[in-house]
């Protein structure tokens, strides 16, 4: 199995960043060069413009979330770069599929959550098989972000992001797929810094908030589930949102919008990712056999097993990289995550599940004791 680096961050939120940027220096500066070559060839704009733009997003993310540019600071000093590269890096979901500073205006994964009536153990379930760019799969970083007065998160991101997906100390989670779609004009927040502030929330009131105050300017999907067994899914866009529950307790998404479609897409809307049509049934068929009775290593190695689903290979629900498929760049599952929100427990397979183990984080998401700093992860059990 690949390591990732488990990296703790304490203080505020120049600190945090600061702390970041020194201990993924590497990752963070690895990230920049593999960015400046991939929006150039998907936007066709050089760095230097993309640099010189980013500061664009300031107003807009302070707005929504205060303080999270001192974040953004403390880590382009910690890593020796310049803030607007990390402006950028937060705002690669944007720059991954258009030039978002023109006057006109694909990511993958599979999401699930797993409520107590639908586990063999009666413990609440979330994860995802995160796909994104092979080139990133050096980049992603482990986080635990302890800050005053806020709720400790544990968390998948590529280094210098400073939100992505992951669960916190309160208790909630959030899983999060592309849509593939966008429309209207003007910068809006970017999916890192709105991932962010659900994962700071202390209960789902302010979690919900988080998505429905924001200002977006893509479309995208977003799982969060809570440890007391409630989960929802919202399929977010520029305008409005669409909504789901689970069945039976269970909830599933993929990559084309189910809840419903948008009015400015429905006369032509087509999924931008067709394997996401079969990976949407194989996963939930999988994952009901997570409702046998049994004990949690038992349940998650059920999880486990269908989390590494190859029906479709490559294009499957564990994926892999196809030379063949459309765009500039190609996916694969880069991480795999199982979350038992009922013990804290965060398990994690790097790269692609099928090719190794779940192996449990070195942190606990309810121990607010110290734990692993700048080292591997912990070979502490296995799935």
């Amino acid at each position: 199995m690949a390591e990732l680096s488990t990296i703790e961050i304490r203080g505020e939120r120049r600190d945090l960043g600061r702390q970041h940027g020194e201990a993924a220096r590497g990752q963070i500066r690895d990230s920049i060069g593999y960015y400046r070559e991939s929006f150039k060839r998907i936007t066709g704009l050089e760095w230097a413009q993309i640099r010189s733009n980013a500061p664009r997003w300031l107003q807009p993310i302070e707005s929504y979330l205060p303080g999270i540019s001192e974040e953004i600071h403390g880590i382009a000093e910690g890593a020796g770069v310049d803030f607007a590269e990390v402006l950028a890096l937060n705002a690669r979901g944007e720059l991954s599929t258009h030039n978002p500073f023109a006057d006109e205006a694909e990511e993958g994964c599979s999401s699930y959550a797993i409520l107590p009536e639908a586990s063999g153990d009666g413990h609440v379930y979330c994860g995802q098989n995160w796909d994104w760019r092979c080139e990133t799969a050096g980049t992603v970083i482990l986080l635990r972000i302890v800050q005053p007065g806020k709720p400790t998160i544990v968390m998948q991101t590529e280094a210098g992001q400073v939100g992505r997906h992951g669960a916190n100390s309160a208790g909630i989670a959030l899983n999060a797929n592309g849509l593939g779609t966008r429309w209207g004009k003007g910068i809006g927040v970017p999916q890192p810094i709105i991932r962010r502030k659900i994962l700071e929330a202390t209960e789902m009131q302010t979690a919900l908030r988080a998505v429905f105050e924001s200002r977006q300017s893509l479309c995208t999907n977003l799982l969060i589930t809570h440890r007391d067994g409630f989960a929802i899914d919202l399929e977010t866009t520029p305008d409005r949102h669409g909504w789901m529950y689970p069945t039976g307790g269970l909830l599933v998404h993929t990559n084309h919008f189910i809840a419903f479609v948008p009015e400015q897409i429905a006369a032509t809307y087509r999924p931008f990712s067709v394997n996401s049509l079969w990976r949407l049934p194989r996963l939930t068929g999988g994952l009901r056999a997570a409702r046998k009775p049994g004990d949690p290593a038992a349940v998650r190695g059920t999880i486990a097993t269908a989390l590494r689903d190859h029906f479709g290979h490559p294009n499957s629900v564990c994926k892999h990289g196809d030379a063949t498929s459309q765009g500039t760049d190609v996916n694969q599952t880069i991480t795999s995550s199982i979350v038992d929100l009922t013990t804290g427990d965060y398990w994690l397979a790097a790269g692609n599940p099928c090719e190794g183990e779940y192996r449990r984080l070195p942190w606990n998401l309810y121990d607010e004791a110290a734990g692993a700093t700048s080292r591997e992860v912990a070979a502490a059990g296995h799935v």
